[in-house]
């Protein structure tokens, strides 16, 4: 197996758990925050799928599909546009609330998409390259893509958690 084969199942694996999240799901219970001031299912898949977004454009060197799709404009959250979420107090968190799943699914499918096509045409010896000198060691590719994967798991299984909980609406 290539290691591209490998990044393809780890990324299209994200693709899944973010479907079985949003499947399913309505507008009440998407933006609804566990104890009034847990992340939202909203705000865990925009937040998983705009890191990945913006960390993959970096590495590859190519815009992000928020900024080149529009969708900044598109969600129109009160929040600069190069938010990713990152450090979002509960007041930011708020800020991220859905009229429907289909945008968040959209912007969502649209980013899995780029970074599929980009780690396809990816040959082992690209895994190597550093993409972040301000670290040491020196962050590479491969690194870079493990994190990412990582980071979307993990949000993914929280927003599968919080689609979960009891319902308290």
């Amino acid at each position: 197996m290539k290691s591209s084969q490998l990044l393809v199942d780890a990324f299209g694996r994200i693709g899944d758990i973010v479907d079985g999240v949003l499947d399913g799901m309505d507008v009440a219970r998407i933006n609804w925050r566990p104890g009034g001031t847990g992340n939202s299912v909203a705000w865990l898949v925009w937040h998983l799928s705009r890191g990945q977004d913006e960390q993959l454009a970096a590495a590859a060197g190519m815009p992000s599909v928020w900024h080149s799709g529009g969708y900044a404009g598109r969600f129109g959250f009160a929040l600069d546009a190069a938010d990713t979420g990152y450090g979002h107090s509960a007041a930011q968190v708020d800020r991220v609330r859905v009229d429907s799943t289909d945008l968040l699914r959209e912007y969502h499918e649209a980013v899995l998409g780029q970074s599929l096509d980009y780690v396809r045409g990816l040959a082992d010896a690209d895994l190597d390259r550093v993409v972040d000198s301000r670290w040491n060691p020196a962050v590479t590719l491969g690194v870079r893509l493990v994190s990412i994967v990582n980071d979307c798991v993990q949000h993914g299984g929280q927003a599968a958690y919080v689609k979960g909980l009891p319902d308290v609406l």
